[in-house]
């Protein structure tokens, strides 16, 4: 059955969730949610969708990237044996409506008015051929700084604002015995710290690189000094930082191992989940020299393309809550990440929450809420991979220097496309 002949079905179903309920049966849901501020969040949907009597069969799939997941979502699509729905980002999903394997959403979209709410940068993705095919739970931007508070007392005091008061404090960090930055070696959490960099050379820069993939951009000089600046980072970074897990850098900076981490906003979820106060325990800060632009992704579940009327009427009902503004604001304030809805209230949200709204909110305004390169959600899996392999090597000192880093940058994602 073709993806929107399922589609219709999908609507139907959703529109009898919302007007004469069908019965709904569980909803079986792979995800890679299993850090504990991960976990804590992902208990507000369980138990929202259990007060509506539609059951959580959970598929944990560990793995902060959602690699893995993604390597299990293949093998059970080929062996035909589809989950209800998936968690997913960005160029992902829509390549997996390309094949035609996912169902619409849009009796639901329409009926709650999901149009007018959520984000046009994000409605890219939750959206194929006009058609809605993903519930976006969140937004994430990714250019954030998580600071211990009493490490940058120590350090001075002044959260950074620029590269070189960035350098200044890692290096008072450093003398000071700690290790100036936590950082886990996995080529996505590189390209994380990479994405700010590129970022603090300026909007414009990241546009033409990352989202325009301007060849000349990708190979020039400023190109070649956010890479020395890369390089300079991996320098305040532990000898055992190849392999750690992100969750296991921020704790780091939670028991004052480390000073600061450099991670999206999912951080924040670590910090709250061990008991810190924003401003009192931590500090939250954009990556000196990206105020007032954000780079983003954006979880989202994604509907296969299922036979059963049950099956259907429970993914409407998930979607519907994913969607409800209450949801959104009980889920993000866990979570460390802001609604999808432009329409939530900020007064349930801490510091840093409001700040990310704000940021969000202005950086979509100015037009500089660019879809993050690290998270998929800039340039098709295939070249985001080509410059996960250049960022890493250049991480791991591979390179000469940042003009053969930025060199070896073109060629490769020259040849992925």
């Amino acid at each position: 059955m073709c993806a929107y002949v399922k589609g219709t079905a999908t609507a139907i179903a959703a529109l009898m969730v919302l007007t004469a309920p069908v019965a709904a049966e569980d909803v079986e849901v792979l995800h890679w949610w299993t850090s504990g501020g991960e976990a804590a969040a992902l208990n507000v949907l369980k138990d929202d969708l259990s007060g509506k009597g539609v059951g959580w069969v959970d598929m944990p799939v560990a793995g902060g990237g959602g690699e893995a997941a993604m390597t299990t979502l293949r093998a059970r699509v080929t062996a035909g044996d589809l989950p209800t729905a998936v968690q997913m980002l960005g160029f992902d999903i829509l390549d997996w409506a390309g094949e035609g394997a996912l169902g619409d959403l849009n009796a639901v979209a329409a009926a709650e008015g999901w149009d007018a709410v959520v984000p046009a940068a994000l409605q890219g993705f939750s959206k194929y051929d006009g058609n809605w095919i993903a519930a976006p739970v969140n937004v994430h931007s990714t250019n954030w700084v998580w600071i211990n508070k009493a490490a940058l007392d120590a350090a001075g005091g002044k959260a950074p604002e620029t590269w070189e008061e960035l350098v200044a404090v890692l290096d008072a960090m450093k003398a000071n015995g700690i290790t100036p930055l936590g950082h886990g070696g996995q080529a996505w959490q590189d390209a994380t710290v990479f994405d700010a960099v590129v970022l603090g050379m300026g909007a414009d820069f990241y546009k033409q690189a990352f989202i325009d993939l301007d060849p000349e951009a990708l190979g020039g000089a400023t190109m070649a000094e956010a890479f020395d600046r890369l390089i300079k980072l991996s320098t305040y970074m532990d000898e055992n930082f190849s392999g750690r897990d992100w969750n296991l850098a921020s704790a780091m900076v939670i028991n004052g191992e480390a000073g600061m981490q450099m991670m999206g906003d999912w951080a924040k979820g670590e910090f709250l989940n061990a008991g810190k106060v924003p401003g009192t325990d931590f500090v939250c800060i954009r990556f000196p020299g990206t105020q007032g632009s954000v780079t983003f992704n954006s979880d989202q579940f994604a509907m296969f393309g299922v036979d059963s009327e049950a099956a259907q009427a429970a993914q409407a009902q998930m979607a519907s809550s994913i969607m409800a503004p209450a949801f959104q604001s009980a889920f993000n304030v866990v979570k460390g990440s802001v609604p999808a809805r432009t329409d939530v209230p900020n007064d349930a949200f801490d510091d840093c929450g409001k700040k990310g709204m704000a940021d969000l909110a202005e950086a979509n305004t100015n037009g500089t809420l660019f879809g993050s390169m690290a998270h998929g959600h800039a340039a098709p899996a295939s070249v985001k991979n080509a410059t996960y392999d250049v960022i890493t090597a250049a991480f791991n000192g591979e390179y000469a220097d940042g003009a053969a880093a930025a060199a070896a940058l073109a060629e490769a994602v020259a040849a992925a496309q």
